[in-house]
């Protein structure tokens, strides 16, 4: 893959990824770096484990066809399509390991691909005949010393003409599939820092303790190993700085969705960007629904005694941010309405009059007319009148969680509804109305079809979490402007949970299905909390916002309750 991208940086497709490439190391100065291959860990090495042999006899069978399989598919990578014959590939094995170099098949290609077959081979039919052979029937061949990631250091090809030497490189793939004491024991092989040969060992998060899913000190896997010195820990979410991380996977996602609408047949001749599709245009209320706004608006003053002046110096403050917030009469309206609600709330921390004749005093905290106000009128507007909040490109993106996979789920469900509309001869742009009901439809489907470990708890808890932020953000006032779309306990409390304890088995799967984000240490108030924020996709599905930072603040009780019944 590497090679052919390089062979033809001149494509619009092949640019970014070279970049990419050489981002990643991957690539220095135009040349390959790096040869890798990757191996599936499936079922099939698991069943070595269930071999009547010592456990030191099992893990060296597994390991050592791994080994093999990787030095076959490094050859076979560096070989595809005829980019070179075998006898254009050296292997150079490691200073001190001279005198073990016969043991892999030496260090031209043929002989080290001779070896690794019959390697396999005999390995193979060890674990896949229908009774195991015993220990001293065994082929000479999977017992013989194999070990090519100890002896081999780098690998040499010919590039344009001149030797060009590659680190070589071997990705285990899916080893959440061996047993956990093979993982252990397939890790401790593998950690060993005199190796040469990169190893990288990659797995679902829900296969790790929960201690160390949920980023509790001291609870990393180490397997008996130092992190840092003998391995590095990485964990593929894209949380060290969430706001460039979402820029990020907007541009990457959208870019993907335009190389993808080509495909279509009904876009193949003139496909338009996915941005295009998706109007952006701000959904209004109906003269109906605004009257019954305003209506409500002014029941509000009358109920909670507020002058005239006074709402008509809130009503100024708004109309001041509408002219440069390009807001319509709508979000006016509901923002006058949040305010009137701040307002109330704020006037009662005011110390009466001596004289008992101050019925409008000023706040002491201001009162101010700004975005944070105009996003939560909106939630609320979303919630009262079902007008559309959900939709446009960016917010396809939010939804996703920073996940290709989930991204296309909804931009396919909107491109089917455009389809839908091109067979018709109707105009392809879909209305914000119609984006917010088919991306609503597509990530409660996703919820609905959720069928990993503990889904039915992790499905109750995080609806629980739906509902209290639902009820916390349309308070009147709109306490958190935008609202709120996590939940926080406090740091100290968290950390008493015993580590058996049931709520940390069920994060442990929200967080790697997806569900939920956890953010430890967060400071807020002078006190430092755990939350748990709902992902994208769950907050389309109850209507709140993608604005990060607006919790409730809960108890151990709260989870407790939330998967009492589940």
């Amino acid at each position: 893959m590497v090679e052919s991208i390089l062979r033809d940086q001149n494509s619009d497709t092949n640019k970014p990824l070279a970049r990419a490439l050489g981002d990643a190391g991957f690539v220095v100065d135009g040349r390959p770096h790096v040869a890798a291959v990757r191996i599936p860990m499936e079922s099939e090495y698991r069943d070595f484990w269930e071999l009547p042999y010592d456990e030191a006899v099992r893990t060296k069978l597994a390991f050592w066809l791994v080994q093999a399989r990787a030095m076959l598919g490094l050859i076979r990578g560096l070989t595809a399509r005829g980019t070179r014959a075998l006898d254009q590939i050296r292997f150079i094995p490691r200073a001190d390991f001279e005198t073990q170099v016969e043991q892999i098949g030496g260090l031209d290609a043929e002989g080290v691909r001779r070896r690794a077959l019959e390697v396999e081979r005999a390995i193979y039919s060890v674990g896949s005949g229908l009774v195991p052979p015993s220990l001293e029937e065994l082929p000479y061949e999977a017992t013989a010393p194999y070990a090519p990631f100890d002896v081999i250091q780098a690998v040499e090809i010919d590039w344009d003409g001149q030797p060009l030497e590659l680190r070589p490189l071997a990705m285990l793939d899916d080893i959440h599939d061996l047993h956990h004491a093979q993982l252990e024991a397939l890790f401790r092989t593998l950690s060993h820092r005199e190796m040469r040969f990169g190893r990288w060992m990659m797995m679902r998060l829900d296969a790790l303790s929960p201690g160390a899913v949920l980023r509790s000190p001291d609870s990393q896997p180490g397997h008996n190993r130092t992190q840092g010195r003998d391995f590095l820990d990485i964990h593929m979410q894209l949380d060290s700085d969430k706001g460039a991380a979402r820029k990020k996977f907007r541009r990457m996602a959208l870019g993907m969705a335009d190389l993808y609408l080509p495909m279509i047949p009904t876009f193949r001749n003139r496909p338009p960007p996915l941005r295009s599709l998706l109007s952006g245009a701000a959904p209004k209320l109906t003269d109906a629904q605004l009257r019954d706004l305003r209506e409500t608006t002014d029941k509000d003053q009358r109920r909670l005694e507020i002058t005239d002046e006074r709402r008509a110096s809130i009503d100024e403050l708004v109309a001041g941010y509408a002219k440069k917030g390009a807001v319509g009469d709508d979000v006016a309206v509901a923002m006058s309405r949040i305010l009137l609600h701040r307002y109330d709330k704020r006037r009662a921390n005011v110390t009466p009059s001596l004289f008992g004749d101050d019925d409008d005093p000023d706040p002491r905290n201001p009162l101010k007319a700004d975005a944070g106000v105009a996003h939560g009128a909106r939630v609320h507007l979303h919630h009262q009148f079902g007008r559309p909040f959900h939709f446009g490109a960016d917010d396809v993106c939010d939804a996703s969680n920073e996940n290709a996979e989930v991204f296309l789920g909804f931009a396919g469900a909107l491109v089917g509804e455009v389809e839908t509309r091109a067979v018709r001869r109707k105009p392809l742009e879909l209305d914000a109305k119609v984006q917010q009901a088919v991306l609503r439809d597509e990530a409660e489907r996703i919820i609905r079809e959720w069928a990993f470990p503990q889904a039915t708890r992790v499905r109750a808890l995080v609806r629980a979490i739906g509902r209290a932020c639902v009820d916390r953000t349309l308070e009147p006032n709109a306490p958190l402007d935008a609202g709120a779309n996590a939940i926080g306990i406090l740091e100290e409390e968290f950390k008493m949970l015993p580590s058996d304890d049931p709520i940390l088995l069920v994060l442990k799967h929200a967080v790697a299905s997806g569900a939920v984000t956890i953010e430890r240490d967060y400071g807020q108030g002078g006190k430092l909390w755990c939350l748990i924020e709902l992902t994208g996709t769950v907050a389309l599905a109850f209507g709140l916002t993608f604005v990060r930072g607006g919790f409730i603040p809960t108890k151990e009780s709260f989870f407790r309750e939330a998967l009492a019944d589940a």
